[in-house]
């Protein structure tokens, strides 16, 4: 009898859909997008994923741990972007041209990204379990900013980063992708150069 309970029991833990989990982290992040934090409910998030609405409960502790988990994945999602694109610059030039990128590429381009980015600010605004995971990411675009500039530079670039995330969500009024390459010369004090094409 009490071989058959923990045989019942392994199998409970092993989930015919391996996949599944990641799924709906997944999900999460597509309802958010479309409806924000405060539409999104256990109901819409299952549906999206294609799971029962049971599965939800047997992953997550309530909507607060899986929107910490989602909004977890997007952070370092981004966040491995934007190393990625650092990493690959291979001088100063390179790099200047590499924040330009971050910002009219990355941030500038997909409204999902600039929905999520704004919910999870919001969150973070109030709720310091949110706050730690905007912080993480904050400490590491400086990091990665570091590898080419000063901390200071790298703070106040990280800082425009962000900052033009905003604009670029309110303003109703379209910008001259220029003003990118202009606010970042500014804080260098020199050109960013166009990157070569050979």
């Amino acid at each position: 009898m009490a071989q058959q309970q923990k045989s019942a029991r392994a199998r409970r833990r092993r989930p015919n859909d391996p996949d599944r989990r990641d799924r709906i982290i997944d999900a999460c992040l597509e309802v958010v997008s479309r409806h924000g934090v405060a539409g999104t409910s256990h109901r819409k998030v299952a549906a999206q994923a294609g799971v029962p609405l049971g599965a939800m409960t047997y992953y997550f502790d309530g909507m607060d741990d899986l929107l910490g988990e989602a909004f977890s994945r997007f952070a370092a999602t981004v966040a491995d972007r934007f190393d990625r694109r650092m990493t690959e610059a291979g001088d100063a030039d390179a790099a200047a041209r590499a924040v330009v990128d971050i910002i009219r590429e990355d941030v500038f381009g997909t409204d999902r990204e600039l929905v999520l980015s704004h919910e999870l600010y919001t969150l973070a605004a109030r709720e310091p379990a949110y706050r730690a995971i905007t912080s993480a990411w904050m400490r590491r675009s400086r990091a990665a900013l570091e590898r080419h500039f000063d901390p200071e530079t790298a703070r106040i670039l990280d800082a425009l980063i962000e900052g033009l995330t905003i604009h670029r969500a309110l303003d109703a009024e379209p910008r001259d992708p220029g003003e990118v390459e202009d606010a970042v010369a500014r804080i260098l004090a020199r050109p960013v150069r166009e990157a070569s094409r050979e």
